[in-house]
């Protein structure tokens, strides 16, 4: 006898249950693709199977990591605040040079003394305010690479223009006896005893044209309110050691720098110093001028 289609079928159904039930599997259904329409999107709107939804209709063979949104780029770091590196009352060679770069542009006249003072403070706020940076009147890092930028580095008596630099290491020579040992490397005058250092100041020297006498010589003559009888100027202090030249204090010298020389005289420029030492200093006493 032949048995109907539909109980075959059904038998069949029955069957692959059955087995589904022991493996665990589960039916996918296969679903018939649907009728494209033009453009080769389905009639749902979707993109059929083997097309692409770009213009054009190219397949689509990226990747699906390509699919994912991209991370989004790290921000960059926040630029640093300035750091201050001097300010007011601040001591050393580096505010000795910030002092001798502002005197390069025209913001400070006066010689570098080392110390941030009131001066140095007016100096870097014009400087500031001329860029239009905050005029802080502190030197923090921006203000000092805009200045390292418009200036070049001092030489070594544009950071000593009005003095304090170290003196040099005395001569052998002024190691004995009672002696105004000067150097001409380190522009100081030591007056010194039995080797050892009174007082310290500085001095300078004649010109090329008028230049100071080097040697060993002897205090000759000393004039407290001696004028030069050549040039018709002052020489108050006057100890001469060489003919017309001598160890003196000099207001130009005090007032100028080192932008100035002397006519072959020793000039000093610290008049309290010079007062204290023509008291101390005898006709006789040695004097050793040296480089």
């Amino acid at each position: 006898m032949r048995i109907p289609f539909m109980w075959r079928t059904g038998a069949v159904a029955t069957t692959v249950a059955a087995l589904v039930a022991v493996s665990g599997c589960t039916i996918q259904t296969v679903v018939p693709p649907a009728e494209e329409t033009p453009g080769g999107q389905t009639p749902a709107g979707k993109p059929s199977a083997g097309t692409s939804s770009a213009p054009g209709g190219a397949p689509d063979d990226a990747s699906p990591d390509d699919a994912k949104p991209s991370k989004p780029k790290p921000a960059a770091p926040p630029t640093p605040a300035p750091r201050t590196l001097w300010s007011k009352g601040d001591r050393g060679r580096d505010v000795r040079e910030l002092q001798a770069r502002l005197r390069q542009v025209a913001w400070l006249f006066e010689g570098p003394t080392g110390t941030y003072d009131g001066s140095t403070v007016t100096a870097v706020k014009g400087f500031q305010g001329k860029r239009g940076l905050p005029r802080t009147g502190k030197t923090d890092t921006v203000t000092w690479q805009r200045l390292l930028n418009m200036t070049r580095e001092p030489g070594k008596w544009e950071l000593y223009a009005s003095g304090g630099q170290p003196a040099a290491t005395p001569d052998p020579r002024c190691l004995t006896g009672r002696v105004l040992c000067i150097s001409k490397t380190s522009r100081t005058l030591r007056w010194m005893i039995d080797g050892r250092t009174v007082s310290t100041m500085d001095v300078r020297f004649g010109s090329q044209y008028t230049p100071t006498r080097e040697g060993v010589f002897n205090v000759y003559f000393k004039s407290r309110h001696h004028v030069s009888t050549i040039y018709d100027s002052p020489m108050p202090y006057a100890m001469f050691f060489s003919g017309g030249q001598a160890v003196h204090y000099s207001s130009d010298f005090a007032a100028t720098g080192y932008s100035g020389a002397s006519h072959g005289c020793v000039n000093v420029r610290d008049e309290g110093k010079i007062a204290a030492l023509f008291s101390q200093v005898r006709n006789g006493d040695k004097v050793v001028v040296y480089w």
